[in-house]
């Protein structure tokens, strides 16, 4: 049964096209996803569909008398309305009457002597027979952990806006769902109870979300809008990354199958007397469609991450018995480390416990209470922040990356321009001269992602970074982020994202305790079996061993100093070379030439051997 269609729908911004003449619909039961770079319309699609906004052109429509109901990306309340205001809003004869219901009982606990009377209230849920409803309503709110119902929404953090703001979209038991990045600023336990939920509810479903666990486990159907239309793909993620390398390749066949007939039609088309008006038309017109799907392409564009990371030394970052708290608060105590070269961790525990203060004060943006912080000299922290970067909207994309530099290092040693980075970041010159008011939420966070990067930081700290970014960014930095030479600090909920990157992970178990755990998320789930905000308290936080400080060594002499930059240049090229040689092994035959590169692969890694361990030497005077 047919719960929705969209049938040649198309929206523009500007001069943008975001999609054009898309049709598709949704059968009762179905759960889609929605799936496409940032910046292709997925937001503005959902929009379209819900009646927040306008198409162009088409038309959207759903089965007569359905409830549908949809979570924004960037949910909006009227801050001076309760939290039992926000999540009743929808006007529904029994949603009205449980509100009520709940606010009497409120005001009953809280001010007996002007209790009002209950008698209506209860004759009219006795006549909606609401109370079924009532009593699932009231196990919702207990599982997104929402109790204080007179809360006011000013007085929320994001998480608990969101949660209030899925009890909105849950509690008018719609028969159609739409969710636009549901998983974005909850915590890891309250994504699998979402996931769950959603997985076993009786309902239709299209959402987008980054979140590929999230993607496999709900979904039965995947569509992805690219290059303005839409592709649509049975079965969950995984099997659509299947279909989707299938679909690539036929049209890649395809079109070397087009240019090969359109040299034969063009040499045709060469040998017809130019006035001859009456040459095969049929032929003329097959013509002109073989060239254009001759002269069209499989585009995939795709970010490029090859920066630049500086060289650690032996000394990366210690925490010796740190401890901050916030009034009677404790978020972060007694807790000792030191950290490792190349070493990947993972930050959980659930909202509210201490996660960014953490982070903030291992970046120095925030100063512990006691304790004592000791920093490697050849340390240099980025820091990729959960809140989105507040950038100039009058200000043009090149313009902003300009600010940090006008040319860039590489890992291979080259430099690159702002322009040439950009474009490798998925900013193709014409939009690097559009104002940064006009990209996209995902957008501006891929603008800010590179900003933190081009620095060349060797202690990556991130701070929910999978925020906004559309799946083909993340697959990318992932890759980028398992080879990155230096530290990584990662707090995410997206747990696709930590099993691939963390070797271990603290756990802040609230009260101040930080515990290490020896593997990733999935390492943990499967050896604790319990929620995270469920961990039991008495465990005691490992401490690492004291480490004796060592006196301060003299200063770099001038020869010295030159001596470690040209280290800096030279230990580049080598592995450049050495990358090189090694691409031109695999595709070397003759035995003779195969020994000659292989010697000087070991040649150049001698070099290199003596190289590091000289700027060693020399970045821990």
């Amino acid at each position: 049964m047919n719960y929705l269609s969209v049938e040649g729908l198309s929206k523009s911004y500007d001069e943008k096209k975001l999609f054009e003449n898309i049709t598709f619909g949704l059968d009762q039961g179905q759960k889609a996803a929605l799936v496409g770079v940032n910046g292709t319309g997925k937001s503005t699609l959902m929009k379209v569909i819900a009646g927040i906004e306008a198409p162009d052109k088409g038309i959207v429509s759903f089965r007569k008398g359905l409830t549908v109901s949809m979570l924004r990306q960037h949910p909006e309340f009227n801050e001076e309305d309760t939290i039992l205001e926000s999540v009743f809003s929808e006007d529904k004869e029994e949603l009205n009457v449980i509100r009520d219901y709940e606010l009497a009982m409120y005001k009953t606990e809280t001010d007996p002597a002007n209790a009002p009377d209950l008698s209506p209230i209860l004759e009219k849920m006795d006549t909606l027979n609401a109370w079924e409803y009532e009593h699932q309503i009231k196990g919702l709110l207990g599982k997104l952990g929402i109790h204080n119902l007179d809360q006011k929404m000013k007085d929320l953090s994001g998480g608990q806006k969101k949660r209030v703001a899925i009890a909105q979209a849950l509690v008018v038991d719609p028969d159609v769902l739409i969710l636009d990045e549901p998983t974005n600023h909850l915590d890891l336990e309250l994504i699998e109870w979402l996931e769950n939920y959603l997985a076993t509810a009786n309902l239709t479903l299209l959402m987008v979300t980054h979140d590929r666990y999230f993607l496999d486990r709900v979904t039965n159907e995947i569509f992805e809008i690219e290059h303005g239309k839409i592709y649509r793909y049975k079965g969950n993620y995984s099997q659509f990354l299947e279909k989707k390398a299938e679909r690539m390749e036929m049209e890649a066949s395809s079109i070397d199958k087009a240019k090969n007939l359109f040299k034969t039609e063009l040499e045709w088309m060469r040998r017809q007397p130019k006035a001859r008006g009456t040459k095969a038309k049929y032929r003329v017109d097959a013509f002109h469609d073989v060239k254009a799907k001759a002269h069209s392409a499989v585009q995939t564009s795709k970010m490029e991450v090859n920066l630049k990371g500086e060289r650690q030394g032996k000394k990366i970052l210690e925490l010796h018995h740190i401890s901050k708290s916030f009034e009677d608060l404790n978020l972060v105590k007694d807790f000792s480390y030191v950290f490792k070269r190349r070493e990947k961790i993972g930050v959980i525990g659930p909202n509210g416990v201490g996660k960014s203060t953490f982070l903030n004060i291992l970046s120095q943006k925030l100063k512990q209470d006691s304790g004592e912080i000791e920093i490697g000299q050849t340390t240099k922290f980025g820091y990729y922040t959960q809140d989105e970067t507040v950038f100039d909207p009058n200000k043009k994309v090149l313009d902003i990356v300009k600010e940090v530099a006008e040319y860039i290092e590489l890992d291979n040693g080259s430099q690159v321009t702002a322009s040439q980075l950009l474009n490798q970041f998925m900013f193709p010159p014409k939009m690097q001269h559009n104002f940064v008011g006009k990209l996209s939420g995902g957008e501006k966070r891929r603008l800010q992602l590179l900003r933190v990067l081009m620095a060349n930081p060797n202690f990556l700290i991130l701070d929910e970074p999978t925020n906004d970014l559309d799946i083909t960014t993340l697959n990318v930095l992932e890759d980028y982020l398992q080879n990155f030479a230096g530290c990584l600090m990662i707090v995410s909920h997206d747990r696709y994202f930590m099993d691939r990157l963390v070797d271990h992970l603290f756990v802040f178990e609230g009260n101040g305790k930080i515990r290490d755990f020896p593997g990733n998320y999935t390492d943990y789930r499967e050896k604790e079996g319990v929620p995270v905000a469920e961990m039991p308290k008495q465990e005691k936080t490992k401490v690492s061993e004291p480490v004796v400080e060592k006196p301060k060594g003299r200063k770099l002499s001038y020869n010295e100093q030159r001596e470690l930059d040209q280290l800096d240049k030279d230990i580049p090229k080598l592995e450049a070379k050495k990358a090189e040689l090694q691409e031109s092994l695999l595709n070397e035959t003759e035995y003779d030439k195969l020994q000659t590169i292989s010697n000087e692969i070991k040649v150049i890694e001698g070099e290199l051997e003596k190289k590091e361990m000289r700027w060693l030497e020399l970045s821990e005077v």
